[in-house]
């Protein structure tokens, strides 16, 4: 199961419902990203979420 290596984020439940509003179970997958990153001093290909990418882009500036 992909999972976020920063945030641990990964799948959630929930439903699908129809327009008739019946309920079906779900997953929503986390935006996982494979990444070229420098993590606690090591560089490397990384899985991480969107978010948090979005939030690591923001402090390396």
């Amino acid at each position: 199961m992909k999972v976020c290596e920063v945030c641990g984020k990964g799948r959630t439940s929930g439903n699908n419902v129809s327009h008739s509003m019946r309920h079906t179970k779900r997953t929503f997958g986390a935006n996982i990203q494979k990444v070229d990153v420098e993590l606690d001093g090591k560089k490397g290909k990384k899985n991480i979420c969107a978010n948090c990418l979005k939030t690591m882009k923001k402090e390396a500036k």
